[in-house]
Order: structure tokens, then sequence, then C-alpha cells
């Protein structure tokens, strides 16, 4: 249905001038905008009882929320993703909630009445020790600060503060802080993040290595996304990194095409999303300083019902993996994963994984 007769149908009509769009209430209606993955290109609306895409990259305007007749219009435009997101929809089919890279993992997930959430991590290596972490966090909206503390079994006391749109509308500010007692070691760091209309800037200090900065921006317009990095070292005035990337996204579709390690690691990703069960997505890559062979990854995943769902993976060197993710019942969620050498099937190169969420 064409956003036009769309709104028309619930009472609120639409006026598209260019690079504007103009919402009129003429009732209230209930209609709350939810973000989904990549947000330059769509805009999920909850209308009415009733769920709408609504292609966000026709009218360069995302809604935000309408909640009665005396809001009678809002209006924002998109803000492009992290320079470390550009690629993110093929990433995510790669490597995200494929279990056999750890022979076990757990993680409990907990909020307090006040607010405060803690989250305990716990994870056994194929090879080596089990390691593990305590976070607790407390966030504070009224004034946009955001206090993180873990502490992880290397005996690492990390601290992170945030503050967002406090100093400026779209700014945010971190400092982390990481201590090591048995080393008596200090770390410390300051990032910012600047996020406006087809813009999102950011930078990265270290104030005890170096000190270094690290510098990336996105530019995005109508779902293109044009980004760089760079890395520099104040100690030895000298560039350390530099990064380029483009991308095109939609929700059912990106492609992108990076080039990373001071322009020497290429590589093209590609991600579809087929249906609403069926996703599916590949990337191939190219070190020019390594010789002439390119990788490839192809995966895809399959949603078996509201509950569940599969993946499945293989790249160029053979290496096949499989991902099976179930939520057991509220708050409590198993995974499972295997990869085999599809190559060397007699070999005991093959690993098989486990993991736990539990969240209340």
């Amino acid at each position: 249905m064409a956003i036009k007769n769309l709104l028309e149908e619930e009472s609120i009509p639409i006026l598209v001038k260019q690079e504007k769009v103009q919402f009129i209430v003429r009732k209230p209606t209930p209609i709350t905008y939810i973000p989904i993955y990549p947000l330059p290109a769509q805009a999920l609306v909850y209308l009415s009882n009733k769920f709408y895409i609504l292609p966000a990259v026709q009218l360069h305007v995302f809604l935000l929320a309408i909640s009665s007749s005396s809001l009678p219009f809002v209006l924002t435009m998109s803000v492009p993703v992290a320079f470390s997101d550009i690629g993110k929809p093929a990433n995510d089919i790669l490597n995200k909630d494929f279990y056999h890279t750890t022979a076990a993992n757990l993680e409990v997930k907990s909020k307090a009445p006040n607010g405060v959430t803690f989250n305990v991590k716990g994870k056994s290596a194929h090879e080596g020790p089990i390691s593990g972490s305590l976070e607790g966090k407390y966030q504070d909206k009224a004034t946009g600060l955001t206090l993180t503390q873990s502490w992880t079994t290397s005996n690492s006391l990390d601290t992170k503060v945030e503050l967002e749109d406090q100093l400026a509308k779209g700014l945010k500010a971190e400092v982390l802080s990481n201590y090591l007692p048995v080393k008596q070691a200090y770390g410390g760091k300051v990032n910012l993040y600047y996020r406006q209309p087809n813009l999102h800037f950011r930078t990265f200090f270290d104030l005890f290595k170096g000190p270094t900065a690290n510098i990336d921006a996105v530019l995005g317009h109508e779902g293109f996304l044009v980004g760089a990095e760079a890395g520099y070292d104040v100690q030895k005035a000298a560039v350390t990194k530099y990064s380029a990337a483009i991308g095109y996204s939609l929700s059912q579709y990106a492609a992108t095409i990076q080039a990373t390690n001071n322009l020497s690691v290429f590589s093209a990703s590609y991600y579809h999303a087929v249906n609403s069960q069926v996703e599916a997505g590949a990337k191939a890559t190219w070190d020019s300083k390594a010789g002439n062979n390119v990788g490839l990854e192809i995966a895809s995943k399959y949603k078996l019902d509201p509950s569940s769902f599969a993946k499945a993976k293989i790249n160029d060197r053979g290496i096949a993996a499989l991902a099976y993710n179930v939520k057991l019942s509220t708050g409590v969620t198993l995974g499972l994963g295997a990869s085999f050498d599809t190559q060397n099937l007699s070999q005991a190169a093959h690993k098989v994984g486990a993991s736990f969420t539990f969240e209340g």
C-alpha cells in the first residue's frame, strides 16, 4: 500500500514536497516509530494496531512519534550507521550466532528494581582457561548519564562513563578507564560520538598509548553510505592507519565495498532478506599483500518458527558451520553449533559449542 493511501486510510493525510513530509493528525491515533536496520533506508511504523514498513529512502524523513492531536507533526532526518557498521548486515549473517567458536558460553542478565542492570558472562574456550566478567550498569535518563563498571577474571577493573545529548544535541561523550592491580597498570580513553542528519562522526583518543587518535566518519543519503577512518600517533606525528568504505543499504538488502589495513585488504559483501523466513549473505576478501587468492564466505539463516532459527555457512577452505538457536522459555535461550572441515572429515579438526543465555 502506498504511504499516502495508508495514512489517509487512518485519517492522517500526508503531504510530500520534495524532501519534506508533513503529518497532520485529525484525531488522536496511536503511532510508534521503531527503527530497524539499516536506519537510513526504512522505518517500521506501528499504526492503529498494525505494522507498516515505510520506505524512508523515498521521503528522506523518518516519522518518530505522533501520540495525540497536540503534536501535529514530527520531522527528523535519518542518521547513517557508524563506520564499523557499514557492512553489519552481511557480517551478522556470517559471524553472529555461530556457537562453535567456544566450547561453552554462559550469560546471565538481570535488572534490579532501581534500574541497575547486571550482566555475568562466562566462556570456556576449546583451548585455554575459562574467562568471565561481571558488569553493572546504571543509567539516568533524565541527565543522559550512564555508568558501567566491570571486573574480569583477568583481574581487570574497567569503568565507563557516558554523557549523551547534554553538551550538544546528538553528541555523546565517553570516558573509559582501565586498571590492572597486579601490574599496577592504568589505561584511559576519551571517545566522542556525533550524530546528525546524514552524518555519523566518531573520535577515539587513547591517552596512555601514544597518545593516539582514531577518527571515522560516514555520510549517508537515500541509503547510500560513504565512510572513511584514519589513525594518528601524536608522539610519532604519523598516520598509523586509514580505511575507506562505500555501501548501499535497504532493509531487504545491502551491499558494501571496503578497503582496510591502509587500503591493502579489499572486501565486498552482500546481504539479502529473501523473505520473512530466509536471509542470506556473502563476503569476498582479497589481501593484496598476501597473494592473488580471494577468500569467500557464504551464509544463510532460516527462521523455523517465532522462537527458533537455524544458520549455515561455508567458506572457500571447506570449513562448514551449522547453528541452532531456540528460546526455551521466557528469558531462556539455548544455542548449539558445530563446524566441520569438509576436506579433512577423518581428522580431529571439528568443533562443537553451546551457549546459554538467561535474562530476567
